[in-house]
């Protein structure tokens, strides 16, 4: 956090030195919103690895959909990133994404023995056969019962994220992305 800080204020001063020695103001104003944009692009790939740890950590969390009035809680296991986003994947003929079908938001929450840390999100299908392969690369066991190629087989991307972590000794950390 200290690094950022003094990054931001490293490019505070250096738009002000541009602006300074160069009439163009618009250059400078340029060069500052490109370095803002590539420290927030930072901080939210930083921010999803630190939930994509904690779920990796964890080894199974658990993923809440809602059908009709009823909500319904299943453990998962596989988490991925993929192309900069963090996947999930169920099978197409499971109850679980026909609810997320109709109703895309989802909740996760998981536990690593001290930690819990509550997820919610919105599941977006990524049908793509690279993104499945991904996720069967990285879960080489899954090959038995699904394949890139399966219509079965889906993989879902997480969108609109607020994590939080929680812990009897610690304040809780919200991370979204």
């Amino acid at each position: 956090m200290k690094k950022q800080k003094l990054l931001l204020t490293t490019l505070g001063i250096v738009a002000v030195l541009l602006f300074s020695l160069k009439p163009c103001f618009s250059e400078a104003l340029f060069i500052h919103e490109s370095m803002t944009k590539m420290n927030n692009s930072n901080k939210k790939e930083n921010s999803m690895q630190e939930v994509y740890e904690f779920l990796k950590k964890c080894g199974t969390y658990y993923l809440a959909t809602v059908e009709g009035d009823q909500p319904r809680v299943r453990p998962f296991g596989t988490i991925n990133v993929f192309e900069g986003k963090l996947y999930i994947q169920t099978g197409k003929v499971k109850n679980v994404s026909k609810q997320i079908g109709v109703n895309p938001k989802i909740e996760i929450c998981a536990f690593d023995g001290s930690r819990w840390i509550r997820i919610q999100a919105i599941a977006v299908e990524d049908d793509r056969r690279e993104a499945k392969q991904s996720m069967l690369d990285a879960y080489p066991n899954l090959q038995r019962m699904y394949s890139a190629d399966n219509a079965n087989t889906q993989t879902l991307y997480l969108t609109d994220v607020v994590a939080t972590i929680f812990s009897f000794s610690e304040e809780a950390v919200t991370i979204t992305f």
